[in-house]
C-alpha cells in the first residue's frame, strides 16, 4: 500500500530532491503546493474581477439641446470625472493585486514554516513508535509499545507491533527452552554409553585390541558430542541475557588463566605466546563463566588452527567506546597460520562454519567456537572482530565496555575482586 504525495506530485518532488526525503518533508511540499494552488487561483479571480470593473462605463444623460454651450461644458466636466475615476479604479486595482501577491508571498513563506509544524505533529506518534521498536531487541522481547490513545490508524499499527512481539517472544523462549531441554536430556544417555564403555574395558581377561581401539574412538566422539551439547548450552543461556554470575573482573588476568590452562596444548605444538598488557589493569563488567568461555574459546581457536611452531599474540588494550568511562576495553588474539580469505573470515563468527579442510577441526572442534564468543560479545555490548592476517593466521578482536576499576577491587565490593578468576 502507498501512502504520500499523489502521482502527480511525484515529478515535481523528484526534482526538488525529496523523493528520497522524509515523509516529514514530502507532506510539507504537498501543503505548500496546494497553498500556492488555491493562492494562485484567488488572485486570478481577484484579478478578473478587478480588470472587468475598469472596463466598465458609465453613459452621461441626454443634454436639453436648447442650450448646447451648457450642454457641451457638462458633457465635458462628465467626461474628465469619468476618466479620473477609471483611473483611480485602475490605480486602486493595481494596488490591490500589488498588495494581494505580496500577502500571498508572505502566506507562503508561513505555509511552509506552518506546513512543516503540522506535519510533524501528525507523524510524531509514528516516530514515537519507530523509537521504541528500535529499542527493542531479542534480550527485551517482552517489552511492548502500549501506546495510548484513540482507536485510529496509528494505534492500530502498534498493536499489531505488540501481537508481532508477542509471538516473537513466545517463539524465542520455545527455542532457548528446546535447545537447553534437548542439550541438557541427551547427557543421560551419554553418561550411559560411557559407564557401558568403562564396564567392558574392565572386564577380566585380556581385552582384544580391536575392542579397545573401537572404544577409545567412540569415547573421543562422545566427548565431542558432549562439548557440542555443552556449547548449545552456553548458547541458549547467551542469548537468553541471564546473567547469575555478573560481576566485575580483569579481562588480562581471564585471558592469562585461558593460557595457563592450555600450557600442555601450547607445549606439544611448539607455539611461541607474545603477551602484552595482560597486567590486570582493565576491567569489565559480565558474568565471569562467560566471559572465561569467551577466552577459552579464542585461546582454543588460535591454538587448533596454528602451524606447528608457530605463534600466538595476546594483548589487551583500551579503545575509545561506549564504556562506562568512555572507553572500551579490547582483547586482541593474533596467531599464525595458513593465509585465509578476508570475505569468508567473517562466516566464522556463524554456527558450524569452517574454511576448508584445514579448519575440519582435530577432534576438539565443534564449529561452534567463535559464534559463541560472537554471542557471548553481544550480550555484554560487545562486538567481535575477525580479520585475515597478510601473512598468514587470524586476528580476533573482542572489544568490551570498560568499567572502573576502583570500585571493582574496593574491599566490601559486592562483585568481588577478581580474584576467583584463577581456575
Amino acid at each position: 500500500m502507498e501512502w504520500g504525495p499523489p502521482r502527480w506530485f511525484a515529478g515535481p518532488t523528484a526534482r526538488l530532491g525529496l523523493r528520497r526525503g522524509t515523509a516529514r518533508a514530502r507532506f510539507t511540499a504537498l501543503y505548500v503546493a496546494l497553498f500556492l494552488l488555491s493562492g494562485t487561483v484567488l488572485l486570478a479571480i481577484a484579478a478578473v474581477v478587478a480588470s472587468g470593473g475598469s472596463r466598465s462605463t458609465q453613459v452621461a444623460p441626454g443634454g436639453d439641446t436648447g442650450r448646447p454651450t451648457t450642454a457641451a461644458q457638462a458633457q465635458g466636466r462628465i467626461d474628465q470625472l469619468e476618466q479620473e475615476l477609471a483611473q483611480a479604479h485602475d490605480t486602486q486595482s493595481k494596488e490591490i493585486l500589488i498588495g494581494s501577491a505580496i500577502a500571498f508571498g508572505v502566506m507562503t513563506v508561513v505555509s511552509v514554516g506552518l506546513g512543516w509544524f503540522v506535519a510533524g505533529r501528525v507523524l510524531r506518534p509514528l516516530r514515537m513508535v519507530t523509537a521504541a521498536t528500535r529499542r527493542i531487541t531479542a534480550d527485551n522481547l517482552h517489552e511492548r509499545l502500549a501506546v495510548d490513545g484513540p482507536r485510529d490508524e496509528v494505534k492500530d499499527l502498534a498493536d499489531t507491533i505488540d501481537d508481532l512481539l508477542g509471538r516473537l517472544e513466545g517463539s524465542f523462549d520455545a527455542q532457548r527452552l528446546f535447545v537447553a531441554n534437548a542439550s541438557h536430556e541427551l547427557r543421560t544417555p551419554l553418561t550411559t554409553m560411557r559407564a557401558s564403555l568403562d564396564v567392558a574395558l574392565a572386564k577380566p581377561g585380556p581385552v582384544p585390541d580391536t575392542t579397545a581401539t573401537l572404544a577409545a574412538r567412540m569415547r573421543t566422539e562422545l566427548d565431542q558430542v558432549d562439548r557440542l551439547l555443552e556449547s548449545f548450552l552456553v548458547l541458549a543461556r547467551t542469548r537468553h541475557g541471564e546473567f547469575t554470575d555478573a560481576g566485575r573482573l580483569p579481562l588480562g588476568q581471564v585471558a592469562r588463566a585461558a593460557l595457563n590452562a592450555r600450557a600442555g596444548d601450547i607445549e606439544a605444538k611448539g607455539l611461541t605466546v607474545r603477551e602484552e598488557g595482560i597486567d590486570g589493569s582493565a576491567w569489565v563488567w559480565g558474568s565471569r563463566t562467560l566471559l572465561r568461555r569467551l577466552a577459552d574459546n579464542v585461546v582454543d581457536n588460535a591454538i587448533a588452527h596454528n602451524d606447528s611452531g608457530g605463534w600466538i599474540g595476546v594483548e589487551v588494550r583500551g579503545e575509545e567506546g561506549e564504556g562506562d568511562d568512555g572507553t572500551a576495553v579490547s582483547l586482541v588474539i593474533e596467531s599464525s597460520g595458513p593465509v585465509l580469505e578476508q570475505r569468508r573470515v567473517a562466516d566464522l563468527a556463524l554456527p558450524f562454519r569452517r574454511l576448508g579442510a584445514d579448519r575440519t577441526g582435530t577432534g576438539r572442534g565443534s564449529g561452534l567456537g567463535l559464534s559463541i564468543v560472537a554471542a557471548i560479545a553481544e550480550a555484554h555490548r560487545g562486538a567481535l572482530d575477525l580479520q585475515a592476517r597478510a601473512d598468514g593466521g587470524l586476528r580476533v578482536t573482542v572489544t568490551l565496555p570498560r568499567t572502573d576499576d576502583r570500585t571493582a577491587g574496593a574491599p566490601g565490593s559486592p562483585h568481588g575482586t577478581g580474584m576467583d578468576v584463577a581456575r
